[in-house]
């Protein structure tokens, strides 16, 4: 792994999600630097990565950095930061990005690589994360379920979306022990995400619970698929066919991961600023832009502003 023409590897925005890949590949001996926050920053600098997953603890011993120049050198750029931060994080990385590299976005959304191409030259692929981590103290990651990617370039079949970079990133992901499936249909896979993103971080985040209890609850399961409704008739009216069993999807995912509580909700714990307008808030635009209601997303995308804002004390 080492030899990889894929190392090295640079994560931008070692938060949970961040810590929790690069750790399975700096694990596998691929050569990885996480750029993140100071006090993580200084902890994997002094011990290790702090990683814990399936009941296993251990610290592995990874490269870690505050700069952005970090990625300089790079051949594979997991960039994880917050949608709120997308272009920021890519205009700063921009002078410092080998020409050859390519960008992985590990983000929620539905448009963070066309955000991310405004500055950057290089190939930038999407990527789904069904895995769920939560930092639990400087430079620790707990994993807590999933752990599955789904990537392929925009636009299609006929837009090469079995490009040989795609696909020899889907074979060195999953030989590290991340497994990987390329779609032939990213964009939908994009909205499908969100539609999950949309039925669960916000409720989430404004009642502190975890995907299982609000599944098992009537009420939060009838305002979920509400939710995903809105979602879906938007995506339908911007070209976009979602499978027919999104609503079943959607209640799926708490099967797979009960204990998880969301990233919104991790952020308002944390003290930060949320996602939301990128989720809920994103739908609520596009659905005003498009003629059609979307009263859930709406009051979800208002409450979770205000939570935020009281916890915080910041004015949108």
């Amino acid at each position: 792994m080492t030899n990889d023409p894929w190392s090295p590897v640079a994560v931008v925005g070692a938060g949970a999600l961040g810590c929790y890949f690069g750790g399975v590949l700096a694990r596998a001996g691929a050569r990885v630097t996480l750029i993140g926050r100071r006090a993580h920053v200084e902890a994997i600098t002094r011990d290790g990565l702090g990683f814990e997953s399936l009941g296993r603890q251990e610290f592995i011993p990874v490269a870690a950095s505050e700069n952005i120049a970090a990625v300089a050198g790079a051949r594979l750029i997991l960039f994880c930061v917050k949608s709120n931060d997308t272009e920021e994080a890519a205009h700063a990385m921009a002078e410092y990005l080998a020409p050859d590299a390519v960008v992985l976005s590990l983000q929620n959304g539905v448009n963070n690589v066309e955000r991310i191409q405004l500055h950057l030259k290089q190939q930038v692929i999407p990527a789904l994360v069904y895995a769920a981590a939560q930092m639990s103290g400087p430079g620790r990651v707990r994993h807590t379920g999933g752990g599955d990617l789904v990537i392929g370039p925009l636009g299609g079949p006929g837009e090469g979306t079995t490009a040989p970079s795609v696909k020899a990133l889907a074979m060195f992901l999953t030989g590290a022990g991340i497994p990987v499936r390329v779609s032939d249909h990213i964009e939908v896979e994009l909205w499908s995400k969100l539609v999950l993103n949309c039925a669960y971080n916000a409720i989430s985040a404004l009642c502190g619970a975890q995907y299982g209890t609000m599944v098992a609850n009537p009420e939060i399961r009838a305002v979920m698929l509400a939710a995903v409704d809105e979602v879906v008739r938007v995506a339908a009216a911007k070209g976009i066919r979602l499978p027919e069993d999104m609503a079943d999807t959607t209640i799926r995912l708490a099967e797979v991961m009960p204990v998880t509580i969301s990233s919104t909700a991790q952020d308002i714990r944390n003290g930060k600023r949320t996602e939301i307008d990128h989720l809920n808030g994103y739908v609520m635009r596009e659905g005003e832009a498009l003629g059609i209601a979307t009263p859930v997303n709406r009051t979800l995308n208002a409450l979770t502003k205000l939570l935020e804002q009281s916890k915080t004390g910041a004015v949108r």
